[in-house]
């Protein structure tokens, strides 16, 4: 050891580089270049097939396939093709017809709407009603009556009936109308419930004497809905005569329920089987009573109010009925009239089977065909009679048309959805955000009842994908009402992870600029962190890896400009949101660290003190961060990282922390680390590592309280205490690493420094102390590698002896005052071991030399004219 006597050269950095620039050349471009675009001439001859340019601008070429939805605006609405088809098609239902199921939550009952009608159809004109009321007169009552006075009153009017007794009632206002109406109701309610069941049927048959006829009462009331002469009542008069309807069909279901008791109850979902011969007969006579009645609209009404004692017959009965009275809808003339028909036919089809979507499908489409008598000449006479305008007419239909539309939706969680997801594309390309609103409201209304939406997820992630493809304002995108409603709905946690990757893809695809949109932060933090909640110990490397990107991604685009202090509170919140993904936390140290090199730029003068105080806040972040990740390359590049933003911030103390750390750190690399799956030494990384620390160390200043060289003597140490793998040549390889960073330490003018930091050439000058200390661990190392060199020469190990051998000549020919004759002669035998046994590459040893006869020719390099006529190229034998 005592024989290496080490000197480092001094060296002229700026005439070495202009030395080390290339020649410049003038190229004939006729010539070969390498770069040169190589051109292909295909001699044969093409056949069939493709024609023309492939380009984006070919999407415009008449072999493009048509686009369904760009048809629909040809002029030809979905309504007007209907209007146009001779045959009424029909809807398939989803529900076996042999199922029955009562209705959702979803649907909205008949009493809400009833009010909703009564209170928005009203009149100020006179009205009329033409019915068997029964006589004023008074009769004496008997006091050992057991009858009530009110019932017996009504008792009295049911004897007028007898009598034939007809009143007309004129100008009647519309509360006087209802109350009338209602009276009756109530009329038909008492004598029933009064067990006076000859007396209540005559409210609903009475017996002319004249012609023997039938006239049931429920079909007087019927006959009023026949009656459009007061058209903007007509709404409401339908709601008070189908009450009165209502209590009579469930009046007559239950006397017929009654007598199946005997001699046991009916279960609930009992078949016809069940019922006695009694009550079958008693409800042919019903059904009989009503095939009597010659009018066609109050023979519909009434059968309609009377259809679930069908069910006492046979077990198909409702189904026909409905299918039957469907079809004589069609017979009625008046097109308000049918359409308030189809309302009675479809409610109590709801209420008694809603599984039964062939009727309310043909009552749809057979409304879509009737429309066209709106304008017939019959409704036009009738409207100019009575004053009324196309828009307040069309108005009655509302009610209706809302109705049987939610009747005809009901339950339909598939057909509905699929026709959402076709039509939000049309939406979307040719409309506004608001009408996509609108359909997305729509869609979260129609599945949201009943978890529907579990069974509908692939359509519902088509809508998500079809409104990405035309929405890229996410500003816009995300301000829309219901868009993340909408995304609430992926309740399933595989599904919903995936809808969100959809939307991040498309983000930082289109994304153009740096956002800091609260609007777009703050859904995409949402999305981000539904992404980041889904990693748990199952998930593979690969959908982790894939999950950060995305992550990254947002991370990168966020920006808040000069507000320095914002942006380092996204990145604290983002780092408390994404702690489970440690490629996001790797991301937002050098989102911070970046953050901190602008705030150098940005802020001068006046701000320097506040700079400062930022900078070192970054730096906390940073410190504080670190430590929390599992990987300790991550742990140890970042440590590094983060010592050179500080130090290029001046921000001395913070550099020094972060150094010590990264070299307090190394102890704990383990020999072998995985990636991708395998098993690899860790030593190529540590020493990579280590060369790059090296490089960031010329530049470090000495702690005022610590030694000399006290970092590098402090990794030297960390390296020669670490356990490293057998028959390595690691650790001497960063021994001779160490000797270009100690020679260059010994320079009067370093290569690199960074402004505002005094380095070690400041604060030393040149002391011939510090030179000593360089010169005397420069030795140290040398003597360690020679060492090592000798025991490889005594086993297997002479082709990594040459290897070392040749990169330590090597560097002792760029770095080392060969003018000394130990070190001289060191070089020459250091370079023929390399070459000894024939393992050294023979191109990199003639470029070798070649450069250092240059050099030779410099009036200052004369001496190596001598080494290089001791340097001999060997081959092996």
């Amino acid at each position: 050891m005592a024989s290496v006597q080490w000197h480092s050269r001094t060296r002229k950095y700026e005439s070495e580089l202009h030395m080390c620039r290339l020649e410049v050349l003038a190229v004939e471009f006729s010539e070969y270049h390498p770069l040169k675009a190589i051109t292909v001439t295909d001699s044969k001859s093409r056949r069939g097939g493709r024609k023309g340019s492939t380009s984006s601008s070919s999407s415009s070429s008449s072999s493009v396939a048509p686009d369904p939805l760009s048809s629909m605006l040809d002029g030809t609405d979905p309504l007007s093709l209907f209007a146009a088809v001779s045959e009424t098609p029909t809807l398939p239902h989803s529900i076996s017809a042999g199922k029955e199921e009562e209705v959702g939550s979803d649907f909205e009952p008949w009493s809400s709407k009833r009010g909703e009608i009564l209170s928005r159809f009203t009149t100020t004109e006179k009205l009329s009603i033409n019915l068997f009321m029964g006589s004023d007169k008074s009769k004496a009552s008997s006091p050992s009556s057991a009858v009530s006075e009110k019932v017996r009153t009504r008792l009295e009017e049911l004897d007028d009936l007898e009598e034939g007794s007809q009143r007309e009632l004129l100008n009647l206002s519309q509360q006087d109308y209802v109350n009338r109406i209602e009276e009756l109701n109530q009329s038909l309610k008492e004598a029933w419930g009064s067990d006076q069941k000859v007396k209540a049927l005559k409210i609903v048959i009475q017996c002319r004497k004249k012609k023997i006829l039938h006239q049931n009462f429920v079909c007087q009331c019927s006959k009023l809905l026949s009656d459009t002469s007061v058209i903007q009542f007509y709404p409401s008069k339908f709601v008070l005569i189908t009450d009165i309807l209502d209590t009579f069909g469930g009046l007559v279901y239950d006397r017929i329920w009654s007598m199946c008791a005997d001699p046991h109850p009916l279960p609930e979902s009992f078949s016809a089987d069940d019922v006695n011969d009694t009550a079958k007969e008693t409800c042919l006579n019903w059904f009989f009573k009503i095939a009597s009645i010659r009018e066609l609209v109050p023979r519909l009404y009434v059968e309609a109010a009377l259809l679930k004692c069908n069910r006492f017959l046979t077990k198909s009965g409702i189904q026909e009925t409905l299918q039957r009275l469907t079809a004589m809808i069609r017979g009625i003339g008046d097109p308000l009239v049918a359409v308030y028909a189809r309302v009675y036919l479809c409610r109590v089809g709801m209420e008694v089977a809603p599984h039964l979507k062939d009727s309310l499908n043909k009552n749809f489409f057979d409304l879509l065909a009737s429309f066209r008598q709106v304008h017939g000449e019959s409704v036009q006479n009738l409207l100019v009679l009575q004053r009324v305008e196309i828009p307040i007419y069309l108005t009655l239909y509302s009610p209706a048309i809302h109705w049987i539309l939610q009747c005809v939706a009901h339950r339909a969680p598939e057909d509905y959805i699929n026709c959402a997801e076709i039509w939000v594309e049309f939406t979307c390309r040719h409309f506004t955000k608001r009408e996509v609103n609108t359909v997305l409201a729509d869609i979260i209304k129609h599945i949201t009842p009943d978890r529907a939406f579990e069974d509908a997820y692939p359509q519902l992630q088509s809508v998500i994908k079809k409104i990405l493809t035309y929405f890229h304002d996410f500003s816009g995108l995300f301000s829309m009402e219901k868009f993340l409603p909408f995304l609430d709905m992926f309740q399933k946690d595989s599904v919903r992870v995936e809808v969100c990757k959809s939307i991040m893809e498309v983000f930082i695809k289109h994304q153009q600029e740096p956002t800091r949109d609260p609007v777009i932060l703050n859904a995409l933090l949402h999305i981000c962190k539904t992404m980041h909640d889904s990693v748990n110990a199952l998930m593979l490397d690969d959908e982790k890896r894939a999950l950060s990107l995305l992550i990254n991604g947002f991370i990168r685009m966020v920006s808040f400009g000069r507000d320095f202090e914002q942006q380092l509170s996204f990145c604290v919140e983002a780092r408390a949101t994404f702690c489970n993904l440690e490629p996001v936390i790797i991301q937002l140290i050098h989102t911070v660290n970046q953050l901190a090199m602008e705030t150098r730029h940005v802020m001068k003068g006046n701000h320097s003190r506040k700079t400062a105080a930022f900078v070192r806040a970054c730096a906390a972040y940073s410190f504080i961060t670190i430590p929390s990740l599992t990987s300790i390359f991550s742990r140890l590049n970042l440590y590094l990282l983060s010592g050179q933003v500080a130090l290029a911030n001046q921000c001395l103390s913070q550099a020094d922390a972060f150094l010590k750390a990264a070299v307090s750190l190394l102890p704990e690399v383990p020999r072998t680390i995985s990636i991708e799956g395998k098993q690899r030494s860790s030593e190529p990384f540590l020493l990579d590592f280590i060369n790059n620390f090296l490089s960031t160390l010329l530049v470090v200043p000495d702690h005022p309280e610590q030694g000399v060289l006290y970092l590098v003597r402090g990794l030297l140490n960390m390296v020669q205490d670490y356990t490293w793998e057998d028959n390595s040549d690691t650790k001497i390889r960063v021994y001779i690493s160490a000797l270009p960073l100690l020679a260059a330490m010994g320079q009067e003018s370093y290569l690199y420094t960074i402004p505002k930091v005094d380095s070690n050439e400041t604060l030393y000058g040149g002391d011939p102390k510090f030179i000593a200390e360089i010169n005397k661990l420069c030795e140290t190392l040398i003597s360690q590698v020679l060492d090592h060199l000798k025991g490889l020469g005594r086993d297997e190990g002479v082709r990594r002896q040459g290897s070392l051998a040749f990169s330590l000549s090597g560097c002792l020919l760029a770095h080392g005052d060969l003018r000394n004759n130990k070190l001289n002669q060191l070089v020459v035998n250091l370079w023929n071991l390399s070459h000894k046994h024939g393992f050294c590459d023979t191109r990199t040893s003639v470029r070798t030399l070649e450069y250092i006869k240059h050099q030779a020719q410099q009036a200052d390099m004369s001496h190596l004219s001598d080494v290089t006529a001791r340097l001999s190229l060997q081959s092996r034998a």
